[in-house]
């Protein structure tokens, strides 16, 4: 195992090892607050272009294993704990953490103060960093993380996204109640999961898909998924769902597909300092003063400011900072929400969301 430096762009410099991979890795440090669910954020395309430091001060006690990924892939371009377990135990389990990591080309850095990396970026915010296990010189690793690419402006979700259409379940589902159109901007199988198990066919398609093939599978309902990056670095998405609402199709967003229907009705989006990820983030359903607890990845958000209230009303509040966590179309058979209500990781308070979309699709289909 070898030394490994954490070099971020203000010039800060934290040293560990790195259990897994070795080389020069680029990417926003970032910190998630789960106590569990490592693979599931490591699988998270979400996370693209991002280094993610767990709090929580033990990882990889429980191993890895293929079902729980949620992706095709590992997305996340490192991982900072404090411990890296010695032992994974769990019947799942077909694989420990450091082994999957080596696998997927990922450097995994342990012995290290999380919970100050963790205190630097809550006060100075998310930033560029470098992790490196080859240039000993902490001031030329700075110089390359103030020179590497940050997030602000970058279209992220298109690395991720697929190139091809496909229906889930495979196979398709001949008795389907509904049939969902899915823009795949980052997306997370368990979305797809849960659509199936209420009895949805998808049709999952590419970010870059027209208004026009998406509607030529005639949907009965439109998801735009959760992705990474700057929601105003796609422009192009935010044109294509501008042009679904239009159709009055009834629509859910998720996350990054919420930023993409704020935008496309007309909001503005900025950078939050150092973002909501973790598994614990306290929302208030604005409409039923009812609060739940959900999960969060996000550094972007919707400027509450920017949204006409007679267009939309913002139908949740993330209580810790006030930020918005949910529009709701005022006419038009539209909402969305900034959270994971699909957790993996995360609780489930929030699963009565697809519930409301399925009742939508109903609404519209009768009418």
């Amino acid at each position: 195992m070898k030394k490994a430096i954490i070099a971020l762009e203000d010039g800060t410099c934290f040293e560990g090892r790195a259990f897994a991979g070795s080389g020069e890795f680029y990417g926003e440090l970032v910190f998630n607050t789960s106590m569990t669910g490592y693979q599931e954020i490591l699988t998270d395309p979400s996370y693209n272009g991002q280094i993610v430091t767990m709090t929580y001060p033990l990882i990889g006690n429980y191993g890895v294993n293929p079902e729980d990924a949620e992706s095709r892939a590992v997305f996340a371009k490192g991982l900072v704990i404090g411990e890296c377990s010695r032992i994974a135990s769990n019947w799942r389990s077909t694989m420990p953490l450091p082994e999957y990591l080596e696998q997927a080309g990922i450097v995994g850095v342990d012995q290290v103060d999380t919970r100050a990396i963790t205190l630097h970026i809550r006060d100075k915010g998310a930033m560029k960093c470098i992790i490196s296990t080859e240039d000993p010189d902490k001031d030329s690793l700075v110089a390359k993380a103030k020179a590497s690419e940050g997030l602000v402006g970058r279209d992220l979700s298109t690395e991720v996204s697929i190139t091809e259409p496909y229906t889930y379940p495979e196979g398709g589902k001949p008795d389907a109640k509904f049939r969902v159109a899915v823009i795949d901007c980052g997306i997370k199988l368990n979305q797809l999961r849960i659509f199936d198990e209420l009895g949805c066919e998808c049709r999952v398609f590419p970010n870059g898909a027209s208004s026009a093939a998406i509607l030529a599978c005639k949907p009965d309902g439109l998801f735009v998924s959760n992705g990474p990056g700057d929601p105003a670095g796609v422009p192009q998405i935010v044109k294509t769902v501008m042009e679904l609402v239009e159709a009055r199709l009834p629509t859910f967003g998720i996350c990054f597909g919420h930023q993409m229907l704020g935008l496309a009705l007309g909001g503005t989006t900025y950078k939050l300092k150092f973002g909501h990820r973790g598994g614990n983030q306290p929302i208030q359903d604005t409409r039923s003063k009812k609060v739940e607890i959900a999960s969060h990845n996000h550094g972007f958000c919707i400027d509450a400011d920017s949204i006409n209230p007679e267009v939309a009303e913002i139908s949740h509040i993330n209580l810790n900072d006030n930020t918005v966590a949910g529009l709701r179309h005022k006419t038009l058979p539209l909402f969305c929400v900034q959270y994971h209500p699909e957790a993996c990781p995360g609780p489930h308070d929030p699963f009565y969301l697809f519930e409301e979309f399925m009742e939508l699709m109903e609404k519209e289909k009768r009418s």
